[in-house]
C-alpha cells in the first residue's frame, strides 16, 4: 500500500530507512534551508477508516469566528481539495520562535501567533521533563515547487502525488503548522515517533496551547494523509479545546467540510 504523509524530509536529518512524504523531501537551495523527512506508515497499519466526516461546525460557545479561506486566518483549511489562495501566499509576519531548533533558515520560522503559542507549548513540555524540538516550520511555495517537480521528473505525476504535496497545498506554507522532534532524533518522521515522549505529551496536551495533531490515526480518508504524530497545527485555544472536549479528530469534521482523500 502506498502511504500518504503531509510533511517533508530533510534527507540530512531523516532516518535512512524513511520513505518519502507527500509533502516531499526538501530540495536544498542556496537561500532556504530544507526540512523534514516523512516516511510511509508501517506495512502492518490497519486498513483506513471509511467513515465520512460529520457535519460538526464549531460550537456556538466560541467567542470569535475566523475565515476558513484566508491563509492569514488561524482557521484556514488547506487540504487536497482546498489550495491556498493565492497559491504563492507568504505570511507577512514570519519569525523564529524562541524554542529548541533542529533546523535553520526558512524551516525555523513560523507566523508570529503560532510562534508565541509554540513557545508556551515547548516551555510546558520542558517543565514536564519532555524535550520537544522544532523539526520543520515554514516552507515556501518555491521550495515546495522544486521538491514536487523533482518527484514528477523522476517518477511521473501520479506517483509524485503519493510522495509530495503539490505547491500551494501544504499547511507548512501558511506558517500555522510545524513538525516536532524529540531532541535526540529518535524515530524522526517515522510511525514509531508516536511512542516517543514528545509525541505522547503533545497528543495529550497540545490543545491547551491552541494546537491539534492535524493528521490523526486512521482518519486518512478524511484528511488525505496517514497519521503524523509530529505535525501540529495552531487553530487557537478555544477551538482546539472545543475539538478535544467534543472528541472531534479532524478540522474537516469540525468545520463541516467534505473529506479530501485525494486531489480533485
Amino acid at each position: 500500500m502506498t502511504a500518504l504523509a503531509a510533511c517533508t524530509p530533510d534527507t540530512r536529518l531523516a532516518s535512512p530507512t524513511a520513505a518519502p512524504s507527500p509533502s516531499g523531501p526538501q530540495t536544498p537551495t542556496p537561500t532556504v534551508a530544507t526540512t523534514t523527512a516523512v516516511p510511509a506508515p508501517a506495512a502492518s497499519q490497519p486498513a483506513p477508516s471509511k467513515a465520512p466526516p460529520s457535519s460538526a461546525p464549531p460550537s456556538g460557545v466560541l467567542s470569535r469566528q475566523f475565515s476558513l479561506n484566508d491563509p492569514a486566518s488561524q482557521w484556514v483549511i488547506v487540504n487536497k481539495h482546498r489550495p491556498l489562495a493565492p497559491l504563492q501566499f507568504v505570511p507577512a509576519d514570519l519569525v523564529q520562535p524562541r524554542v529548541q531548533l533542529a533546523v535553520s533558515g526558512e524551516a525555523s520560522l513560523l507566523n508570529s501567533t503560532t510562534a508565541g503559542a509554540a513557545e508556551k507549548l515547548f516551555a510546558a513540555a520542558a517543565s514536564a521533563g519532555v524535550t520537544i524540538t522544532l523539526a520543520s516550520g515554514y516552507r515556501s511555495f518555491q521550495t515546495q515547487t522544486a521538491t514536487y517537480n523533482g518527484y514528477v521528473s523522476t517518477r511521473g505525476q501520479d506517483s509524485a502525488d503519493t510522495a509530495s504535496a503539490r505547491p500551494g497545498f501544504s499547511e507548512h506554507q501558511t506558517g500555522w503548522a510545524f513538525d516536532i522532534g524529540d531532541g535526540g532524533g529518535a524515530c524522526s518522521f517515522q510511525p514509531c515517533f508516536a511512542e516517543q515522549p514528545a509525541a505522547v505529551w503533545a497528543k495529550a496536551n497540545a490543545y491547551k496551547y491552541g494546537f491539534v495533531v492535524r493528521y490523526p490515526w486512521m482518519l486518512n480518508e478524511i484528511t488525505g494523509y496517514y497519521y503524523e504524530p509530529w505535525h501540529l497545527r495552531f487553530i487557537g485555544l478555544e477551538a482546539a479545546t472545543d475539538m478535544a472536549n467534543r472528541g472531534i479528530g479532524t478540522l474537516e469534521e469540525y468545520f463541516g467540510l467534505e473529506a479530501a482523500p485525494g486531489y480533485l
